[in-house]
């Protein structure tokens, strides 16, 4: 078996007890890491093994008494986020709690775990959740995919800021079957994706294990697309 050398690494995913978040929890924790996972409310089907803390990622205050629990961390995991479907005309308060949520938070977060990670001899890494709405028209969740342009965006401006001590990379994530996938793709969407269905959430676990593992030692403000080829072109279907 390959060793990803995360054995007794210590991860903090945000959002990690559910759906890509538990998903990545459970990858990192078969690596053998201990895995710390943050949400706003108690899960009710924790990930055994792992962690729990009670913060929202969204208040800076609750962020720095989250990463100040910690005497050391090597990887932070960026995952918390989301959007319910609303089109541009959606209220200007909805629209900024979701750039808060999707792009903010994530760096309040990293700018907390930087501070801890630059005082280790061994640095860190961290791996920003984002998506393939980041480079696509989203219509439906255009503040949505207009926050993950910005976390791919502020990846690239991170891992040049932070280095050489810290590694920040991001994965654009396209469509993941999760307890909630029924609300947002129909029974056939798989059949969309060249590989012909969804990701599962160890999936998108395992290339964030990946990023966050000493074999990516050299990979530093790379947005990898996981999203199982993309998106067949609608003209592709014409006349059959």
């Amino acid at each position: 078996m390959l060793d990803l050398g995360l054995d007794g690494a210590v991860v903090l995913v945000t959002g990690g007890m559910r759906g890509v978040g538990a998903g990545i929890t459970r990858t990192l924790l078969r690596a053998g890491a201990r895995v710390v996972t943050c949400g706003r409310t108690e899960p009710e089907n924790p990930v055994e093994g792992a962690e729990f803390v009670r913060c929202d990622v969204r208040e800076p205050g609750e962020v720095e008494r989250l990463i100040g629990g910690f005497s050391r961390l090597d990887v932070l995991v960026n995952n918390a986020g989301g959007a319910p479907p609303a089109d541009a005309s959606a209220s200007a308060r909805f629209h900024a709690k979701v750039v808060e949520l999707n792009l903010l938070a994530p760096l309040f977060v990293a700018r907390q775990a930087n501070f801890v990670m630059q005082q280790q001899d061994s640095g860190g890494a961290i791996v920003n959740i984002s998506s393939v709405s980041a480079t696509r028209a989203s219509p439906g969740t255009a503040s949505y995919g207009a926050a993950k342009a910005g976390l791919d965006n502020l990846t690239a401006s991170l891992a040049v800021e932070w280095a050489p001590k810290v590694r920040v990379n991001a994965l654009d994530v396209g469509m993941v079957r999760t307890e909630q996938a029924h609300l947002h793709y129909g029974e056939r969407t798989g059949e969309t994706v060249p590989l012909g269905r969804l990701a599962e959430p160890e999936e998108i676990g395992a290339c964030v294990a990946f990023l966050a593992s000493p074999l990516a030692s050299y990979v530093s403000g790379a947005t990898l697309k996981v999203h199982g080829g993309g998106e067949v072109p609608a003209f592709l279907g014409e006349g059959t």
